[in-house]
């Protein structure tokens, strides 16, 4: 196994450290995320209602992603993680016990800011400690890693709902979120776990972002439409399905296939990138979810729709870890963790934005030109992350 730094870490080394704490927090996520719309149509709210308030999970993302970049940067990764972690039960607490829509509601966008922190303090860490010939592999696996959290936790949470009801997954997320907590302090101690820099050497967020203008205007565009088609092809896929009149089971495994698909290719689209560089798998990857939901209005039938599920799978897959690699390969050293919160608003922007921009094109014209029109966003962000990704991977820290 090859060496992260000059202390001898591995990749699996880091496994305990860095992976399986995110792996149980994304569990826990994973568990709630089925739930929340049943929660606040259970306190009598309408299903626009309901999905406003599932919303503000990413809602509280995107508002979390600036404050939690100058967190990390003043205090440090781990104390940020169990900020976030001493935030997040009683936020999942009160999911669990509201009986009003609205406290629900806070709860839930107090939920998406823990969730921003949490990704943003690995991110930054990973960014920090991994040398730049392996940053993709390590970052893939980060991504991966929550990935399989997500897609575990409803199966985990499924019987203690049943048990207990809607409010057993938010049981579930408590516990994984208490448990990824204890892990981050019992776990060695990792290198650059501490603040960056001392009072007078930290950068103002505002010098951060107008330093690094240029990059967040022309790679966060290609970065927010990233997160546009990986969000959007959450929401098209199923609601294809039920145009065609699928049953929900079939829609289910449908997904369920397109999303194990994705789940395998983690690391090899890491290897693709520190092997051959970050363009060799954003523009392919875009360039597939452009055309998969240019071939949507083709598929008849479960075995069209099949298909077309798993090249998204291969599209989605092949950009693992690809926002969190080109985030950290243009970051600069000072305001590091001030710029990666900027950084990853721009993909939470573009994650909150696709399934709006379906929702606005169906309404307005038909759910076929949704598709085509994310399918002309696949196209335009192929063509934005070939033009400004630089081609050769990096060789050397910054």
């Amino acid at each position: 196994m090859t060496r992260l730094d000059q202390g001898g870490l591995t990749l699996r080394q880091l496994g305990p450290t860095v992976y399986l704490p995110s792996a149980v927090y994304s569990t826990g996520f994973g568990a709630i995320a089925p739930v929340v719309v049943l929660s606040a149509t259970g306190l009598g709210a309408s299903p626009a209602a309901a999905a406003l308030v599932a919303g503000l999970l990413g809602a509280g993302q995107i508002a979390g992603g600036l404050p939690a970049g100058v967190l990390v940067d003043r205090f440090g990764e781990q104390r940020t993680m169990l900020g976030a972690a001493a935030l997040g039960l009683p936020a999942l607490v009160a999911c669990m016990l509201a009986r009003d829509v609205r406290l629900l509601a806070v709860a839930v966008f107090l939920l998406g800011i823990t969730g921003a922190a949490w990704g943003l303090a690995r991110h930054a860490y990973l960014t920090e400690a991994v040398r730049p010939e392996l940053r993709a592999r390590a970052m893939s696996t980060l991504g991966g890693v929550g990935r399989v959290g997500t897609f575990a936790g409803p199966f985990l949470g499924a019987p203690v709902v049943h048990v207990l009801g809607v409010s057993g997954a938010y049981l579930v997320a408590a516990v994984a979120v208490t448990v990824a907590a204890a892990l981050v302090v019992v776990l060695p101690p990792v290198p650059h776990d501490r603040p960056h820099a001392g009072p007078l050497d930290r950068p103002r967020l505002t010098t951060v972002l107008r330093d690094n203008a240029p990059v967040l205007r022309t790679l966060g565009s290609a970065i927010l439409l990233v997160g546009a088609l990986r969000a959007a092809r959450q929401t098209i896929l199923p609601l294809w399905g039920a145009g065609l009149g699928l049953s929900p089971a079939t829609i289910g495994v449908i997904y369920g296939i397109s999303g194990g698909v994705d789940m395998l290719l983690f690391y090899p689209a890491g290897r693709l990138m520190d092997r051959r560089g970050r363009r060799w798998a954003a523009v392919p990857a875009m360039a597939l979810l452009g055309l998969a939901h240019a071939l949507l209005p083709l598929a008849g039938g479960a075995a069209g729709l099949t298909v077309i599920g798993l090249l998204m799978g291969v599209g989605n897959g092949l950009s693992a870890g690809l926002v969190m690699t080109i985030g950290a390969d243009v970051s600069p050293v000072a305001g590091r963790a001030r710029f990666l919160g900027a950084w990853r608003m721009c993909s939470d922007l573009g994650n909150g934005g696709g399934p709006l921009l379906i929702g606005a094109v169906t309404a307005a014209v038909s759910l076929p030109a949704a598709a085509l029109v994310v399918a002309g966003a696949g196209a335009l962000a192929a063509m934005l992350l070939g033009r400004w990704v630089p081609p050769d991977r990096p060789s050397r820290a910054p």
